[in-house]
C-alpha cells in the first residue's frame, strides 16, 4: 500500500536526504517534489530524532495535510488553542503509516526512532505568509527553550504510550 502512495526514492535519495538533515541546524531536510505555484504540494521530509518542529496549523479549508510514513517511527501530537496535548497518534513501519491532519488543527510531531522519513501532501498554493500559523504557546525552533520544550513533548509521548493512549480521539 505505501509504495503506491509514496514517490519512488532510491537508496542514494535516502542517504542524501539524511546527510542534508545531519548538516541542517534544524536536523531535518525537506525535498520539495512540486513546482513553485502548484496547487498540489508534495514533499519528502528527512528528520533526525532531535528535530523540533514548532506546533502550527494550516489556515485554509483546503489545507488538509496527508502524512505517510516511509521509514522510522513518529508520533503526531494534536493540541488545543492553549497548547494542551489533546491526542496523539503513533506512525510506524508495519503499523499505522498514514494520518490526515485537518485544516485549522494545531499539530507537530516527535521522532521516536534515530531518523524518520515522511511523504506529505497538501492542497493550496504555497505562500510563505499564509501557509501556516505558528503556535504562540510554543517556543521558536531556534530559541534557547526549544530543547527543553522538545523534551517535555517526548515525556508526554512516553506517558501516553505507557498508558496506551496513542490513538487520535479528537482534533
Amino acid at each position: 500500500m505505501k509504495s503506491a502512495l509514496t514517490p519512488h526514492l532510491t537508496e542514494e535519495d535516502f542517504q542524501e536526504g539524511l546527510v542534508q538533515a545531519r548538516l541542517s541546524k534544524r536536523h531535518r531536510h525537506t525535498r520539495i517534489l512540486h513546482n513553485p505555484g502548484d496547487e498540489f504540494n508534495r514533499a519528502v521530509n528527512f528528520m533526525l530524532e532531535d528535530s523540533y518542529m514548532r506546533p502550527h496549523l494550516h489556515p485554509g479549508v483546503e489545507k488538509i495535510e496527508n502524512i505517510c510514513l516511509i521509514q522510522g517511527k513518529i508520533v503526531m501530537l494534536f493540541f488545543d488553542d492553549q497548547g494542551i496535548v489533546r491526542s496523539c497518534k503513533v506512525l510506524e513501519d508495519g503499523g499505522e503509516e498514514m494520518i490526515v491532519v485537518p485544516a485549522f488543527t494545531w499539530h507537530t510531531y516527535v521522532i521516536l526512532s534515530k531518523f524518520a522519513i515522511t511523504y506529505e501532501t497538501m492542497m493550496g498554493r504555497y505562500e510563505p505568509t499564509t501557509w501556516k500559523r505558528l503556535a504562540e504557546y510554543s517556543c521558536g525552533e531556534d530559541s534557547s527553550e526549544s530543547d527543553a520544550y522538545l523534551r517535555s513533548l517526548k515525556k508526554e509521548v512516553s506517558r501516553r504510550i505507557a498508558e496506551g493512549a496513542t490513538r487520535v480521539t479528537e482534533n
